[in-house]
């Protein structure tokens, strides 16, 4: 019963920061709406069961327990501010391709990122390690490329600007 609250409270908080984050850069709906799949049961109860300590997600240990994990393909198949949503199979070459994100799914995606690590992080968070972690954890050949890019070139500013101005730029951009 501890890890049901411990797990609630952490995605609360999540959603709680990219909400405020979507707020900010202009894109209300998204930030509104972000991850309500995580109360699915589909998501939620399995969450539970591989909840850690609220530093890491459960889909690392449901993957080490099982060799994929099932909250993870459900998740990432119902929201669409996860670049591995946009993969598709190119009708000219036939194999797996990358697709560019819609401007407001890559702003999502870019609060998801922030408000993840700030709350993985706790009080040793960084600006750097939303940028370290997509560097880290990205294999760039399902992302793509101007996806990548601009995502990398928001994470710099928020490094380079800080937040308050980062968000102002991301809120003013119409396209990528």
């Amino acid at each position: 019963m501890i890890k049901l609250f411990r797990h609630l409270h952490v995605i609360n908080k999540h959603r709680r920061l990219v909400r405020k984050i979507c707020f900010k850069i202009g894109i209300l709906l998204q930030g509104c709406l972000h991850d309500l799949s995580k109360y699915s049961f589909k998501e939620f109860f399995p969450s539970v069961k591989n909840f850690t300590n609220g530093k890491s997600s459960p889909t690392a240990l449901d993957r080490k327990r099982n060799g994929y994990s099932k909250i993870w393909l459900h998740h990432k198949g119902l929201n669409k501010h996860h670049f591995e949503y946009w993969i598709d199979i190119n009708p000219n070459t036939k194999d797996y391709a990358p697709i560019k994100m819609p401007l407001k799914y890559l702003k999502e995606m870019f609060a998801d990122r922030i408000a993840a690590s700030k709350v993985y992080k706790g009080e040793s968070f960084k600006n750097e390690d939303p940028l370290i972690y997509l560097e880290s954890h990205c294999d760039r050949k399902w992302m793509h490329e101007e996806t990548y890019d601009e995502l990398k070139r928001w994470l710099n500013l928020y490094i380079e600007k800080g937040e308050k101005q980062t968000f102002k730029i991301i809120k003013n951009i119409k396209r990528y």
